[in-house]
């Protein structure tokens, strides 16, 4: 939805950079408002089967973190996941992000292509990439699956699906909430709180807030040194939700949340990637350009601003056999405002490469589930449920999406101009069963068969040519998952399991070369295995899990073989193959906890051919992305990694409870995240900025809690590390830097 122009006058609908501010979380207030020592030997329970499960006897791969968990880790936003749990990669183009799970995800940053990490929010899916930067508040837990979840979870989530619940109104719970306060570095000042009302004894309503304001963390010049007269990196945000559950009788639920975002991102200011390498590449000579990442020239006014609504309806309702039937309804809308200077520079000489972009787009999404759940207490349970999503994408009259490559010159024949919607529609039917095939020793089968359908109906002006596009393009199919789980001991539990699962396909928007052939369903094979251990009482929780993936048609962006300078969606003939393994342990003694995760991952594309759009021959040579041939220009792709994938990541995290008389604690905290280097594109050219470097994010945190009082001094990358976060249209964006400030929590 965002365009930053990979390639200036790609796909239309194939620009996009996105995604998230900074913001704090909280601690789960309905329970202590802190974790103690005891609390996290508890059952971990997930709910993306639809069921409560004991994540340590369900086979599936998943990590979940507590609203107080969050906290403890400095996990701000859906950024920060990636040093938290292990196989996560989040890359932050603006105001949409690249999510992936085991190299699984969404590797291409644009509208056409969908995710394959589905984000649920309180039990609906949300926005499919876009409007990331809802800020995380009154959070009761994340749950991050690992893996296709494309039987129950459905269509898209072929890496995995993040499940993120906030806290319910409690009837019956009496008055009470918090409110957390905090300052720090960059001006940084927030608010957030939430209170429960006790209305009746068969109604309660829950209101949450969220507010906060930052100073930007670059250095902004313009022509010559000027003063930069654009939007900086200044952040201002305020959210609320409002929730309200109604218990009439025992069997019967009805739960209602709404929310409201406004979130101005000032800018994502980004600089060309040239500019980072203090040598000049394959040599030992200066770079003369060199620059850090918060110092940026530019010249392009920069915005990013979202705002939306999403409203949710929950109905549970339990028949006097125990079967239950649940619906889960939800519409949400949404616009976001980009600005960018697509180039990076300041130079406003005649003639000089200068670009810019901005766009207003509105995206509308409604979803509908339903299903039918059977009892848990049986040898045999089942569930079946049926699903529809219609999402759209309005790209605003007159021609609110611009690429400008003679800014600020406003030459129609050097614009790139788009009008027009993409709707989106997703029907689905599955269903799973389980049989106990005896006490310790359990059997799932479950399917689902999806239909998909995407349409064009948009314009283009094209450096001044007139282009209409009314496509239309489907993607059926059907996804199975066969599971068996094995509880060897009460302490001790193996599983297996194969899984499908599929990404639907998609349109290419013309671009002067006629109409280019629709891209098909993406398909992944899974295999899993895993172990899944506790020792000592359940003071140590272990999992160690291995994988292989088999993609077919993987799906992605490269240069029209005709025409590189263009950019086309297509699918990788052969098929491409991700596997690895993955470990996480948690240790909780007394007042002292460690966790610590890590993951191992070979990705190697299937062989075909391609034109690196960035570099264009004086002579382009054919070049067929089935048989090429190789040559200069047509790059044979076979064996490359997977963008975004890398092979290891690594997190720990470590936190000790000391005493101080009957009222007071003193609790330190440290956590570490290791994400390994990444390529940005299939080419794999570091000259071209393509290889992201290891991101090693070091957070800490001193805790004084006075019953219900609580006083934390905190700081997010500790040593201060500049990293490319992402690139994009050839320029870096910077992950956050050093932050660091007090913040005051009061429990009632």
């Amino acid at each position: 939805m965002k365009a930053c122009a990979l390639w200036l006058s790609a796909s239309a609908l194939a620009f996009a950079c996105c995604g998230t501010a900074a913001a704090q979380t909280q601690p789960e207030t309905q329970d202590s408002g802190t974790a103690t020592s005891e609390a996290q030997n508890e059952e971990i329970v997930v709910t993306a089967q639809r069921r409560s499960e004991n994540l340590m006897t369900t086979a599936v791969s998943a990590s979940v973190l507590s609203g107080t968990q969050l906290e403890n880790k400095g996990v701000a936003n859906v950024d920060a996941l990636q040093f938290a749990m292990p196989s996560v990669v989040v890359n932050n183009f603006g105001q949409g992000n690249d999510f992936n799970v085991r190299g699984i995800g969404k590797a291409e940053h644009n509208t056409q292509t969908t995710t394959g990490v589905i984000t649920y929010r309180d039990g609906v899916p949300s926005f499919p990439g876009y409007v990331q930067g809802e800020p995380y508040f009154d959070i009761a837990n994340i749950q991050v699956l690992r893996g296709p979840q494309g039987t129950i979870v459905g269509q898209n989530a072929t890496g995995g699906a993040v499940f993120v619940n906030t806290n319910d109104p409690i009837i019956g719970g009496g008055l009470h909430g918090y409110i957390n306060a905090n300052y720090g570095n960059y001006n940084d000042a927030g608010v957030q709180g939430a209170v429960n009302l006790p209305i009746s004894d068969k109604f309660a309503a829950r209101i949450a807030f969220f507010g906060e304001r930052r100073d930007g963390f670059y250095n902004i010049t313009g022509p010559g040194g000027a003063r930069y007269a654009g939007s900086n990196n200044d952040l201002g945000m305020a959210a609320g939700r409002i929730s309200l559950l109604w218990k009439p009788n025992d069997r019967l639920s009805i739960l209602s949340k709404t929310d409201f975002d406004y979130l101005d991102f000032g800018a994502y200011p980004a600089s060309p990637f040239g500019t980072y390498f203090e040598t000049l590449p394959g040599t030992s000579t200066p770079n003369p350009n060199h620059k850090d990442l918060f110092d940026i020239g530019l010249n392009a006014p920069q915005g990013a601003r979202d705002k939306f609504v999403r409203s949710i309806l929950k109905v549970d309702y339990e028949f006097a056999g125990g079967i239950k039937f649940r619906s889960v309804s939800s519409i949400q809308n949404a616009n976001t405002m980009y600005r960018a200077d697509l180039d990076g520079t300041a130079s406003d000489t005649p003639g000089a490469a200068n670009s810019a972009f901005y766009d207003s787009v509105t995206e509308t999404q409604v979803s509908q589930e339903f299903n039918l759940i059977s009892p848990d207490n049986q040898r045999f349970t089942w569930l079946a449920g049926a699903f529809g999503l219609w999402n759209s994408y309005f790209f605003l009259h007159p021609y609110q999406f611009i690429i400008d490559v003679a800014y600020p010159f406003d030459l129609p024949a050097a614009q790139y101009k788009l009008q027009g919607r993409n709707p989106t529609r997703s029907l689905a039917l599955f269903g799973q069963v389980g049989f106990d095939i005896t006490d310790n020793l359990k059997l799932e089968l479950g399917g689902r068969y999806t239909a998909s359908q995407s349409t064009n109906h948009v314009d283009v002006l094209q450096y001044g040519t007139y282009i209409r596009d009314d496509q239309q393009t489907k993607s059926n199919n059907f996804s199975y998952k066969a599971s068996l789980g094995w509880k060897v001991s009460p302490n001790h539990y193996l599983y297996g399991f194969v899984a499908t699962g599929f990404r639907p396909g998609g349109l290419n928007v013309p671009v002067g070369l006629g109409l280019p052939d629709p891209f098909k369903e993406e398909e992944i094979t899974s295999f899993e295995a895993g172990w899944k251990g506790s020792f000592a009482d359940g003071h140590i929780r272990t999992t160690i899990t291995g994988f292989y993936n088999d993609y077919k048609n993987f799906q992605v962006i490269i240069g029209y073989p005709d025409f590189p300078t263009f950019g086309i969606e297509l699918n990788v003939p052969d098929k491409t193959k991700i596997y690895g393994g993955e470990a996480e342990a948690e240790f909780h003694f007394g007042g002292f906890s460690l966790d610590a995760g890590i993951n191992i991952l070979h990705s190697e594309l299937g062989t075909f051919y391609a034109n690196d759009p960035r570099v264009v021959p004086a002579v382009p040579l054919p070049c067929d992305p089935r048989t090429g041939p190789a040559s200069g220009n047509c790059i044979d792709l076979g064996g490359r990694r997977q963008t975004y994938a890398p092979n290891f990541t690594f997190n720990i995290g470590g936190q000790y409870e000391i005493k101080l008389g009957e009222k007071d604690k003193i609790i330190p905290r440290a956590n570490y995240g290791h994400v390994g280097a990444q390529w940005a594109t299939l080419f794999e050219n570091p000259a071209l900025g393509d290889r992201l470097e290891d991101r090693n994010i070091l957070n800490a945190q001193l805790a004084w809690q006075h019953e219900s009082w609580t006083l934390t001094a905190y700081a997010t990358n500790l040593t201060d590390q500049h990293y490319p976060a992402a690139l994009n249209s050839g320029l870096y964006f910077a992950g956050a830097p050093r932050q660091y400030g007090v913040k005051l929590l009061k429990i009632f």
